[in-house]
């Protein structure tokens, strides 16, 4: 049976890594690609319509300046036709040459190159008649055999219209042996009928430069066509003039260019220019420049805003994998119960406060285990102290069997003999030397740890006699708790052996202890000879010291450090002593730490 898919079980498995790589590919490079891609898309249709727009204003600004220097010829073509004083000087018969000429100065020398200042597309006017008075010369030609086998008048002819827009190849006018194409308007004067008598034709011929001009002045834009009626092209951005070589115009072979967006608009409407168009061919280079342009530019931006993200992102997931990956290794070193901090700048975000929590949680597990191997030390020092300690009562002991055996046979002796406080004495002797042998129970209640205190300061009675005495205090709430065996008794025998014995007057050991301040405090006092300052400073120094002192203070040293072992640093040990004053031991133990025998007989842990 398949298990069932969870998108978010399969998200949290994908390393954290990755996962930031997969916000950035889906979060932020899929959309920068994906709205790349829609503007350029937007932006292509935006250039291409504008550079269609262009295309359209560069065309019909061509096409009218075609068309107006085209009318404009016309317009002068008009004005020669209906000029009825040249109609009536070309159809008028003259006596000879003289008098053609007298007529020549008087009217017709620049009634025609009058149009050609004022209209800089013309290269010349001719007026051309059948007349045979007529002397050729300057802008008159006479129409004989060789005018009317010109290329010009056939096509002219051959129209069967009075005005004609003609394009055509023929002599050069000023090399005969050459050909020269031409662009000319060809105008039947047959405005006024009465002046009919002879055929009359005004001829207007264009500089080709003009119209290659306007088409070259376009050629970033389109590369522009002249075409006549025929599909003959006359002039071209590309090639100039079209017919200057031996064979005839060009065609305009339309199939060549099936593939590119041609544009063809008619020269005009007018009847002599029916026919002619002007045919554009966009320049796919200035098309492809723009789309280019726009494609570096914004492709420069797209780069540089990936760029800056990429860098974002690297950092943003240095930060965090770097931290994550330092805190993981040091996950596996705790596993390993190496319990080592991270030491780095965690930062203020959740993982900086991850890894303080982790550096806070190792810190008290090392500290929970270091205190776990010192409980144990502890412990392991104080069995050694307490066996320690059983060695050297062992050792003080020539035969602990010997000394019972003797004992009670002092005892029957002093039984038989009634020596009443002989036996006493004898009776706590060997309660005590027992007590002494027997570490089965090694804290008791303070009330049976000084019960034994005062057996032992009964015999010490009973050997000094009148030079000693000695006083107990205790409180009834202290007595129920439980102190390490040995630990005051040892120091009332500290007292009288080092104090008591040492002066010649009453020596007197007062033991008190109470309750004070959620502590149990019990103060030892004896009236002995005291120390001085550096006697009391050496008996502190040998009484902390780690290193055994040879028997030096032993007594004070052994209840010192099982006190130690036993409470660590909270009980609070003073010795006070001044010289011919005596010596005050006294120790303090928090409450808390001790165990408390319930009246009844039962203990609890404390208060």
């Amino acid at each position: 049976m398949f298990r069932k898919f969870r998108f978010r079980s399969f998200v949290n498995d994908i390393p954290l890594n990755y996962k930031f790589m997969l916000i950035y590919v889906i979060g932020i490079l899929l959309p920068i690609l994906a709205s790349y891609y829609l503007f350029m898309d937007r932006m292509s249709e935006l250039i291409k319509e504008r550079e269609e727009h262009n295309l359209q204003i560069s065309l019909e600004r061509a096409r009218k300046d075609i068309h107006t220097m085209i009318d404009c010829g016309i317009a002068v073509s008009h004005a020669l036709i209906t000029d009825k004083l040249l109609s009536e000087s070309m159809d008028r018969v003259y006596d000879g040459q003289l008098d053609f000429y007298s007529t020549f100065d008087d009217l017709l020398r620049h009634r025609v190159t009058s149009y050609i200042p004022t209209n800089n597309q013309i290269q010349r006017i001719g007026i051309y008649t059948d007349n045979p008075t007529i002397v050729p010369g300057g802008d008159y030609y006479v129409l004989d055999g060789t005018m009317r086998s010109s290329t010009w008048y056939k096509q002219w002819e051959a129209a069967d219209k009075s005005l004609k827009v003609l394009a055509y190849r023929d002599q050069a006018a000023n090399n005969r042996a050459a050909t020269a194409s031409y662009l000319s308007i060809i105008e039947k004067m047959d405005y006024y009928y009465a002046h009919n008598s002879y055929k009359k034709l005004v001829r207007i011929d264009f500089y080709l430069s003009r119209f290659y001009d306007v088409l070259a002045r376009e050629k970033s834009s389109l590369e522009l066509y002249l075409v006549n009626d025929l599909n003959q092209i006359i002039v071209s951005a590309d090639d100039k003039y079209h017919g200057e070589v031996d064979n005839d115009y060009a065609l305009f072979d339309i199939s060549n260019l099936e593939e590119k967006d041609i544009h063809i608009v008619p020269i005009g409407k007018a009847s002599y220019v029916k026919g002619w168009k002007l045919i554009g061919v966009p320049q796919e280079t200035r098309v492809k420049q723009a789309m280019l342009s726009m494609q570096l530019y914004f492709g420069m931006l797209a780069g540089i805003i990936t760029l800056v993200t990429s860098i974002f992102i690297y950092i943003m997931l240095r930060s965090y994998n770097y931290r994550v990956k330092r805190l993981s290794r040091h996950m596996r070193k705790v596993g390993n119960e190496k319990f080592e901090l991270i030491n780095i700048d965690g930062g203020q975000d959740e993982i900086g406060h991850l890894i303080r929590n982790f550096n806070m949680m190792t810190a008290q597990i090392k500290s929970l285990i270091n205190d776990v191997y010192k409980l144990e030390i502890q412990q392991r020092s104080q069995e050694t102290e307490r066996i320690r300690a059983e060695l050297n009562l062992l050792q003080s002991q020539m035969n602990p069997h010997f000394l019972f055996n003797t004992l009670n046979a002092l005892l029957v002796v002093s039984t038989k003999n009634n020596y009443v406080e002989v036996k006493d004495i004898i009776k706590d002797l060997s309660k005590l030397l027992r007590r002494l042998l027997n570490w089965k129970d090694d804290v008791v209640t303070l009330e049976e740890e000084m019960s034994f205190t005062i057996m032992y300061l009964g015999i010490e009675k009973f050997r000094f006699r009148d030079k000693f005495e000695y006083y107990i205090d205790i409180s009834d709430e202290a007595k129920l708790y439980k102190i390490p065996k040995m630990s005051i008794q040892q120091l009332a025998e500290n007292a009288c052996k080092h104090g008591i014995q040492a002066i010649e007057g009453l020596g007197c050991v007062k033991i008190r202890a109470d309750i004070v301040s959620d502590h149990l405090r019990v103060v030892v006092f004896d009236n002995g000879r005291g120390m001085d300052k550096e006697r009391l400073q050496e008996v502190l120094y040998h009484m902390r010291s780690e290193e055994e002192s040879g028997g030096y203070n032993i007594g004070l040293r052994n209840v010192y450090r099982r006190l130690e072992l036993y409470y660590d640093d909270k009980v609070k040990f003073n010795l006070v002593s001044r010289i011919g004053e005596g010596t005050e031991v006294s120790f303090e133990i928090p409450l808390q730490l001790l165990e408390r025998r319930l009246e009844k007989g039962g203990f609890d842990d404390g208060i």
